[in-house]
């Protein structure tokens, strides 16, 4: 199975996928509730995958990835196994489907793909859908450490220095440059130093289908990222950056890393360095 699958591939490959996930969630000011509007209505036999509480209840800094124990028994009740062919999407404006296909690759589920264009394309193209929840048979998820590449705030400190990864913040233009607070976290704006601008929405289509390949690598470039460079995404919450991590997933790059606290950690923290400006 491809990393990334049309609606059309999904319909007609249903009986060939295991578990089906929503994992819509919005930003506070949507007004909007995720799993509501998964009961209200979701592609049928998809299963709700809560991304407001798939994530280290004694975090700090907010909603950072989950361990390997809330992994297992999150992962489990929603019966994947780590063979599991799994199809992720959602109908939220930051994209968070690219957050859950980051935490299951990192738990080791393999198998697991992003539904191109998510609910909003699957819904237009009048295709099924059911309401109440789905139910699932509970599986044994094996207990082990987060595999995915993770960057915590002293390595993104040692980078200020070092330069080996280059940061890309895949927040909107405003925030990065501080033209605008950030008010999604309540904090200013600015950009970690030398960090570089691409813009997560830039990586869409205007359906919501992500932009050909040919089309990502000119978005990375235009950025003034260097594709054969080691990389390390940063957003707001971690969330948005990887959808960067996707995009350089379907260039065929997997060494990506990602600042899991991002703004929400270094805006926060007065004693870290703050840029402002375009980068």
């Amino acid at each position: 199975m491809d990393s990334l699958v049309s609606t059309q591939w999904l319909a007609a490959h249903r009986g060939e996928v295991d578990v089906i996930l929503d994992a819509s969630r919005h930003l506070g000011d949507a007004g909007r509730d995720a799993r509501a509007e998964y009961v209200t209505g979701h592609i049928p036999g998809a299963l709700f995958l809560s991304l407001e509480t798939f994530a280290d209840p004694a975090s700090p800094i907010g909603r950072t990835l989950p361990g390997p124990e809330q992994a297992a028994a999150t992962l489990g009740a929603l019966g994947i196994t780590r063979s599991s062919r799994v199809v992720i999407y959602d109908d939220s404006a930051i994209k968070t489907s690219a957050r859950a296909w980051f935490i299951l690759r990192g738990y080791g589920v393999r198998e697991a793909a992003i539904l191109d264009g998510g609910l909003a394309k699957w819904r237009a193209e009048g295709r099924p859908l059911e309401s109440g929840s789905a139910q699932s048979a509970p599986a044994a998820f094996p207990l082990a450490p987060f595999s995915g590449r993770v960057r915590r705030k002293h390595e993104m400190v040692a980078n200020l220095a070092s330069r080996a990864e280059q940061a890309v913040d895949a927040r909107d233009p405003g925030r990065f440059t501080g033209d605008t607070t950030d008010t999604v976290h309540g904090l200013p704006g600015g950009h970690i130093p030398g960090a570089r601008n691409l813009f997560f929405r830039d990586l869409y289509r205007a359906d919501g289908t992500f932009r050909p390949e040919s089309e990502l690598r000119a978005a990375f470039a235009g950025a003034g990222v260097d594709l054969a460079r080691p990389i390390v995404t940063t957003c707001g919450s971690g969330v948005t950056a990887a959808v960067l991590l996707f995009a350089l997933h379907r260039l065929g790059i997997d060494d990506g890393a990602l600042y899991d606290g991002s703004w929400s950690e270094w805006g926060a923290d007065p004693a870290m360095p703050r840029q402002t400006g375009p980068a």
